[in-house]
């Protein structure tokens, strides 16, 4: 597909950065928004939402996509939980969505961080409902369910391309083992699985339809879809800019091929409107 025009991107608010900024500083919080430079995060934030990222800002692995930067993080901190659920409590949240960098270098890839941060928030705002966008914790079942075992409102985990392209966008992923995570999720629970899609980065319509039947076949209920859009020179060059008309489609798609609920547009990103897709 030939270039458009690019998607153009609101300004942020400068006094919603700026409260929402105050609450993070004052919890030593790390947000998903900012280290992946989101382009929605001034809306959100404007909504009071925000999608919270654990363990840390330093990923163990380097996709071609991502902003977040690479290297060797620093032990969990013990402390974060109630951090994190002072904040989503002084932010009067009723709906968050928990997500963390990868730690392959720990034991169970930080999955019992993740349930000690959904015990904490639960502890200080009972009626919350939790989303948790995991890492694939390597398919290690031992992980898988300890997350299943947080009895968190939703579970999600992105696939982000074809399955053509995996290797080259996703190095130390893999295409397989993230539909294992997520049929082992939907297998071993109640709780409705999502997962995410990006355009852009050279698939064609074919190959994306094919995704999301792959995401069907293994119990995936939910499902965004997105325009990839290049967070710096460094990363994964965007091969084409779809127009607003390309995602419509594709949510007709996605609905017609059996997904339950279906967000697609040129900004829409896996935790956008999350609230909303339920």
């Amino acid at each position: 597909m030939n270039k458009i025009t690019k998607p153009r991107v609101r300004a942020p608010n400068p006094i919603v950065l700026q409260k929402m900024h105050k609450v993070f500083k004052e919890n030593a919080l790390t947000t998903v928004c900012e280290a992946a430079v989101c382009p929605n995060r001034s809306e959100c934030y404007g909504r009071n939402t925000a999608t919270f990222m654990i363990m840390g800002d330093t990923c163990t692995r380097a996709c071609r996509f991502c902003n977040v930067k690479t290297g060797r993080g620093v032990p969990p901190d013990p402390t974060e939980p109630i951090r994190l659920a002072r904040a989503i409590r002084e932010l009067d949240l009723k709906y968050v969505v928990i997500t963390s960098v990868d730690r392959d270098d720990l034991d169970d890839y930080g999955a019992a961080h993740f349930k000690s941060c959904v015990e904490a928030i639960k502890a200080l705002t009972p009626d919350i409902k939790i989303e948790l966008l995991t890492p694939d914790f390597r398919a290690d079942t031992k992980a898988l369910d300890i997350i299943l075992s947080s009895e968190a409102h939703k579970l999600a985990h992105n696939q982000e391309c074809v399955r053509r392209l995996s290797s080259t966008i996703r190095p130390q992923s893999n295409y397989e083992r993230s539909l294992r995570v997520l049929s082992y999720y939907r297998k071993n629970s109640t709780v409705k699985i999502k997962s995410s899609l990006m355009a852009g980065l050279g698939e064609n319509r074919k190959e994306l339809i094919e995704a999301m039947q792959d995401l069907l076949d293994v119990g995936v209920q939910e499902l965004t879809l997105g325009q990839y859009l290049q967070p710096t020179q460094q990363h994964q060059e965007v091969i084409a800019y779809y127009p607003q008309s390309f995602f419509v489609e594709m949510r007709e798609e996605a609905l017609s091929m059996g997904f339950e609920a279906v967000a697609s547009g040129i900004l829409v990103r896996s935790s956008y409107f999350a609230e909303r897709l339920m």
